[in-house]
């Protein structure tokens, strides 16, 4: 493994374990190198068949993690959510899509199950998403939508 930080080619593991899902490993290493000797930390996890995306207008493209992290992070902008939490949210995601289709996911299944997922995690987050993902048209949809959330939550008066 190289040094991000040197480019040398030695480095050692120093601590390995597995990550917080189980899939995963988590090895601290570091660079043997003279004048580096910096650490960092790398993750190993099971390469798995790409998983197609379906879209609304049946164009395919293929499954991002990262492109999931990023929508649940920007949902989740400036809520008190740790990164961790959202990873675990992620992981529990692309587990369950993993699971139940096996080469092609429709959008929508992805898009459900984030807002499944943000409904129990943070009602200002699923108000976010669901806005954007629902395409609201106007106020009363809105208010609707967190007058039904407010209902699920028994915080309706």
């Amino acid at each position: 493994m190289k040094c991000p930080y040197c480019d040398a080619e030695n480095t050692r593991v120093v601590e390995s374990r597995p990550g917080e899902d189980g899939s995963t490993i988590r090895r601290r290493r570091e660079c043997v190198n003279e004048g580096c000797g910096r650490r960092f930390t790398t993750y190993e996890r099971v390469e798995q068949r790409p998983l197609m995306v379906v879209k609304k207008d049946q164009e395919r493209e293929e499954f991002s993690r990262e492109k999931l992290y990023r929508g649940l992070m920007r949902a989740c902008e400036k809520r008190p959510i740790s990164v961790e939490r959202l990873e675990s949210v992620c992981a529990d995601i692309e587990r369950a899509l993993r699971m139940e289709y096996e080469r092609e996911v429709p959008s929508s299944a992805i898009g459900e199950r984030v807002m499944d997922a943000l409904r129990k995690l943070d009602g200002v987050a699923y108000v976010r998403f669901a806005s954007v993902y629902r395409e609201f048209r106007d106020v009363e949809t809105l208010a609707k939508e967190v007058l039904s959330l407010l209902g699920e939550t028994g915080k309706a008066r």
